[in-house]
């Protein structure tokens, strides 16, 4: 089912190769994390499933708004996400807990799950690299966010930090 996912994603970013490329580093990103840190089999599928889509919001917003900041995107997103999700027949509680977790993928208090943690880390991993931010904000990144053994290893590692 998520190869199905990454294909409809891929379809519905068409002609947009930096989403495409985001979303599949962060799933890739969430998948290490997740079976490194001994997520449970449902716990990764959501995950998954969630780091697949969690930027769904974003062309919508583009189109209804002209931006696509984190709050739009948290809003646009779940419905996006459910309509995906549905038609692909992924079942019923996963697809909520997905579209809770797109619609709080750039919310960083109340992290209420590892699914959420993981998803926020895989995030920010991908999200540091892509905007090219300073030493400064990759460590402030790694001491208010990371959480995880495993995220904070490959933050360390990835950024040369100590």
């Amino acid at each position: 089912m998520i190869n199905s996912l990454i294909l409809e994603m891929i379809s519905y970013f068409s002609g947009d190769p930096k989403r495409i490329q985001h979303f599949t580093k962060v799933h890739a990103f969430a998948r290490l994390i997740g079976e490194t840190e001994n997520l449970t089999a449902k716990q990764l599928f959501t995950l998954e499933t969630a780091a697949v889509v969690h930027d769904i919001g974003i062309k919508i917003s583009e189109e209804k708004y002209g931006s696509c900041t984190g709050s739009q995107q948290e809003t646009e997103g779940p419905p996006e996400a459910e309509k995906m999700l549905e038609k692909l027949g992924f079942e019923s509680e996963t697809t909520e807990r997905v579209c809770w977790l797109v619609g709080h993928h750039h919310t960083y208090s109340g992290i209420d799950s590892p699914e959420h943690q993981i998803l926020v880390e895989a995030d920010f991993l991908v999200n540091l690299y892509e905007d090219g931010c300073s030493e400064k904000s990759v460590i402030s990144a790694y001491e208010k966010i990371f959480k995880t053994e495993t995220g904070k290893r490959l933050c360390r590692t990835m950024f040369g930090i100590k």
